[in-house]
Order: structure tokens, then sequence, then C-alpha cells
């Protein structure tokens, strides 16, 4: 048999394994519970209605029904007696929402990603030009990683060309959460990009330090947790964003995409011959477009070898193995579920595909994390 007060006690310790999957915190921690009520059913033996209140962040918060489906399962399941939950769910008052967000802040307090004994591997995809499919290759890399378990985040580093919403299908914006944003997730993936944002079809003409200022925010002003792995998909060419990623993320790793043919890979190299000048490593390369499979037969449409071109000659130049981690075909595929909202190496269940492309990702995002940082 239980009594009230030992159902609501062990109800509020079980609650404490609900995560709000947006701070990465259990609700009880960030002062969700409100209130924990049970009373015995009239003429049932062991038998409680328990009322749970619940305080979100803010009012209509897009995951609440995730936050809620969480809380009734841990009521229901409850062993020790049979228990009836009723979650009534409300929002945080201001002063409450004020003490909260300045709490997570003063942990932070400034770029989370560069301090002593952080956990996250952080790759910034490069290309020496566009249109080799970097931005394919990031969304579909961030994918592969939540699918295969990994807390993943990602941000569209590329200011003036950004694509990753579209390539998660994202629509929405971030919740501002008292100044603090949270990051919009789909497929698994924790994402920012400036597409998200009102007017950010406009032309969008920032150098220097206003450019630097957009990924520092990103870093700083986003609730991002302590994702296992943080992907930048980084403007082609070695400008002054992948200087100010250098800057904010000394320990980023750099992955180079290249296509087969010389026009695309000689440039490539010099993307990674920016580790010369800034702190990063450069893991690797990889050949995206490197054949077409038509009836058992690979076509190598754009020629053959830049991926090997430019993990030799990066070799010699940095003194350290630079290896090719991934040659990549080119699928129609790869474009057409892509620009329709999802990942290709994605089942429409959101699970990563066994076949081809989806095993290529798999080996591919291994490979990346079997390197000693």
């Amino acid at each position: 048999m239980s009594d009230e007060h030992t159902i609501e006690a062990r109800i509020y310790e079980r609650l404490s394994k609900v995560i709000d999957p947006e701070l990465g915190r259990s609700v009880t921690d960030l002062g969700m519970i409100a209130a924990i009520d049970a009373t015995p059913v009239a003429g049932e033996t062991n038998t409680y209605d328990v009322r749970v209140r619940v305080e979100l962040t803010v009012e209509g918060c897009p995951l609440s029904q995730t936050i809620t489906n969480q809380i009734n399962g841990a009521v229901a399941s409850y062993p020790d007696a049979t228990l009836i939950p009723s979650i009534e769910v409300g929002s945080m008052s201001q002063d409450k929402l004020t003490q909260l967000v300045a709490g997570l802040k003063a942990e932070r307090k400034q770029n989370p990603f560069n301090k002593p004994g952080i956990k996250t591997r952080i790759f910034a995809i490069a290309s020496g030009k566009g249109g080799v499919g970097k931005s394919s290759v990031t969304a579909n890399l961030a994918a592969t990683f939540a699918a295969l378990g990994y807390d993943t985040a990602a941000i569209d580093a590329d200011i003036y060309g950004f694509s990753l919403p579209r390539l998660f299908g994202v629509q929405s914006q971030p919740t501002n959460l008292n100044g603090m944003l949270m990051p919009v997730t789909a497929w698994g993936v924790k994402l920012i990009s400036i597409g998200m944002f009102a007017g950010a079809d406009r032309a969008i003409l920032w150098r220097g330090p206003r450019l630097q200022r957009s990924l520092e925010q990103f870093l700083s002003d986003v609730w991002w947790g302590e994702p296992d792995v943080l992907l930048l998909d980084l403007a082609p060419g070695t400008g002054d964003m992948a200087i100010s990623v250098a800057q904010a993320l000394p320990n980023a790793e750099l992955v180079v995409v290249t296509t087969p043919q010389p026009s695309a890979s000689d440039i490539a190299v010099r993307s990674g011959l920016v580790a010369l000048q800034v702190p990063m490593k450069v893991r690797g390369v990889v050949e995206n477009m490197s054949y077409y499979e038509h009836k058992g037969e690979k076509l190598r449409i754009f020629g053959e070898g830049g991926g090997a071109r430019v993990s030799e000659q990066l070799t010699h130049s940095l003194g350290y193995e630079v290896p090719l981690l991934a040659q990549l075909p080119l699928e129609p595929e790869l474009r057409e579920t892509g620009e329709a909202g999802r990942p290709a190496v994605l089942t429409k269940e959101g699970a990563l595909r066994s076949d081809g492309i989806g095993e290529t990702f798999k080996n591919f995002a291994e490979s990346l994390m079997r390197l000693p940082q």
C-alpha cells in the first residue's frame, strides 16, 4: 500500500528523469513542475488520481506534447500503485522565466565550445568553390550522426548562401527564451541558420567584424546543451568566416569537400591550406559526385582522382596524413530528397538507410569519430 505523500515524493523523483528536449535538463531542475497532487480514488484499492501541474518556459512551446507524453509515462508506469495521471500545462511567470534564463546564461557567459575539457567534436565542412555539394554533405552527415545516436548540432555558417533550413525542411524560427534562442530540431539535429530569421531572403553584405559577430551569436546566444557533435557548414573559399571559425573554435577539425575534376580539386587544396595560418587540423577529404552507377557500371562523369589529389597535396603541405575519408556517388535522389526537406540518408521514418548511401555515410561518420582529438 502507498499513501499520497509517498506517491507525490516518488513521482517527483521519477520526473527528475524527464528531460526537456530543448534545454537538455530535467523538468524538475528547470522548475517546470509546479505541483503534484495525489488523491485516492473512492472505492478502489491502491488507486490514485495524480494531478501534475507543469509550467513550460514559453506559452505554446512546440515540444510541449513531447514533455507531456514523457510525464504521463512516468506517472502511469509507477510500479507500487495504480496511478491515473492528469497533466495541467501552463507557462512560467515572467519573473520565474527571467530567473531561469539568468541562471542558464550564468553557467555559460561565453562561447561554450572552447572551454577546456569540452566533449563536443567540432567538424567544419569546407570547400574551395561552390557547387560541389558541401551543404548536402553536411546535412546528410549531421543526419547520420543523429541517427547513430549522437546528440548532434549544426550551424549554417554560410551566411550568404545558407541552405540547411531547406535541406532539413525547416520553416519555423528558433524560440526566443528571454533573449536566449532555442535551436530548431529537425530529423534529430539541432539547427541554427540566418535563413530561419525574418528578412533572411534579402541579400546579406556583412563583412569583417559583423560577420564574425554573427558566428559568435550562433555559438553564445543559442542554448546548445552539450552535443556530442557540432557541424559547421562553411561558406566556400577561405574568406572571413573560415578565419572567424578558427578564432572562435580553435578545437574545430576541418573536412574538405571536392569533386573529381581538377578545376574543383585544385581550389579545394587552398581551403585546406588555411590550416597553415590558423590552429585547425584538417581531418580528411571527401570526394563528392565521384561516379554515377548505371546498370552495375560506375560512370566517372566528372573525371576521377580529385579527392586523392587533394589528400596527397594536403598531406605533403601540412606534414601529416590527410586521408580520403569517403567517395560519394552522384545520386539524383540526394538532391531530390534533400530539396524536399529530408536528408537522403534517412528513411521517411527518420531511420538511417541500410542501402549504399546510408552505409557510405555511416562509415564516413564513424571514421571521423575514430580519429583521435
